[in-house]
Formats: C-alpha cells, sequence, structure tokens
C-alpha cells in the first residue's frame, strides 16, 4: 500500500467525513430546519358609492410610510396592548405597505372617478398627491379573546405645483374576525381593507374637488 497519499486524495477524505457528518447531523434534528411560510394575501371587494363625486384631475399615491416592524411581509398580532408579536409560519405575499398602495390603486382604478390614478415615480403629471403613513395593518386582540384585523392610515392630500397640504385626515377601521385562525383573520383584513379603501377614495375625490373649486 502507498503510505504517502496525494493532496488531491486526503483532500477527497476530509470532504467525504465532512459531508458524512453533516448527513449524521441533518439525521439527528440538530440543523435547524428552514420555516415553511403559508402566504396570505387580502382581496377586498370594493364597491362603488353612487355618492362619489366624479373628478377631472389625476392623482400619484406615494408607497406608505410605515416603521421597521410594519413595513414588513410578516402578520403582526398584537395580544395585548404595547405587545407585538407575528404569527408563526404565516406571512403576507408583499410588505404591508405594499398591499396597501396596491389595492388602493386598483379601486381608485376601477372606481372609474378620477381622470387618471398612478404611483408616484411612474411620470404621470397629477395635480395632486396622496402620502399615506401607515400606522396599524395588525391582528389585535384589544383585550379580548378573537382579534379583529385593525387598519389605521395617516392620510395628506396635497396639490403638487404649490406642495400645500389642502386636507388631512385619519382612517382607523378595525374588523373582528370570526376566529383565531390565520385564515380567518385574513378574511377579516379583507373586509377592513376594504372599507378603509373605501373611505379614502370618497374623502380624496371630495377634498380634491373642493380643492380645484377655491383655486
Amino acid at each position: 500500500m502507498n503510505r504517502h497519499l496525494s493532496a488531491r486524495s486526503v483532500a477527497g477524505i476530509r470532504l467525504a467525513a465532512l459531508l458524512l457528518a453533516t448527513a449524521s447531523l441533518a439525521g439527528c434534528g440538530i440543523l435547524p430546519k428552514q420555516e415553511t411560510l403559508a402566504l396570505y394575501r387580502p382581496e377586498p371587494t370594493i364597491a362603488v358609492d353612487s355618492a362619489w363625486p366624479q373628478a377631472d384631475w389625476q392623482l400619484q399615491i406615494a408607497r406608505p410610510y410605515a416603521d421597521t416592524m410594519h413595513d414588513s411581509a410578516r402578520i403582526l398580532v398584537r395580544p395585548q396592548p404595547g405587545e407585538l408579536q407575528v404569527y408563526k409560519g404565516a406571512a403576507w405575499t408583499q410588505p404591508a405597505p405594499d398591499l396597501v398602495l396596491d389595492t388602493l390603486l386598483r379601486a381608485f382604478a376601477d372606481s372609474g372617478k378620477l381622470a387618471g390614478v398612478a404611483r408616484r415615480g411612474e411620470g404621470v403629471s397629477a395635480q395632486y398627491q396622496l402620502l399615506l403613513d401607515l400606522r396599524r395593518f395588525e391582528s389585535d386582540y384589544s383585550g379580548g379573546t378573537t382579534p379583529g384585523a385593525r387598519i389605521e392610515i395617516g392620510a395628506r392630500l396635497v396639490q403638487n405645483t404649490s406642495n400645500r397640504v389642502v386636507a388631512t385626515r385619519v382612517f382607523d377601521v378595525t374588523v373582528p374576525a370570526a376566529g383565531t385562525d390565520v385564515v380567518q383573520v385574513n378574511r377579516a383584513f379583507e373586509r377592513a381593507l376594504g372599507d378603509a379603501n373605501m373611505q379614502l377614495i370618497g374623502w380624496v375625490l371630495a377634498e380634491g374637488n373642493r380643492s380645484v373649486r377655491e383655486r
């Protein structure tokens, strides 16, 4: 037998030993397993309100600002005041601010009430822009045994040529979930997001038209 192994042979032996050790650790459950996530996406239904006025101006909507916890795809739950956790094994399909922006853009477009609506930065010449602060997008127990989907949004409507804030308002919507399961929580978020979007649309149309009349 040749007692002088080549460097390549020694490296091969070491690699084989490492792979064997790794397989043994995985079989024993020592290595951490990758978390499997169930993805959820609220799909709110928007019914056009006959009281909404028609507008002949265009609107840009900026991506909502949110703090670090809320600018995330994890589904937040508030078991008690002052405490935030996340649902294990569940997440939104995209960060909460993007969910809000996408559904609001679609709702405005489907309403047919504006001359045009687009994301800020898409090159559309708009007379107004909507700035949003996403303050809450949480499953909130509020001291109870069943959570509610709570969405709180601060809104500012800005006239683009003057950069003047023409209206501000805070929208705070809570819809009780039918149970504690994440599927039921997601359904509550669909209704809450739909309610918040309808309130936002009616407010923006009314305040934008008021600003146009006063100019």
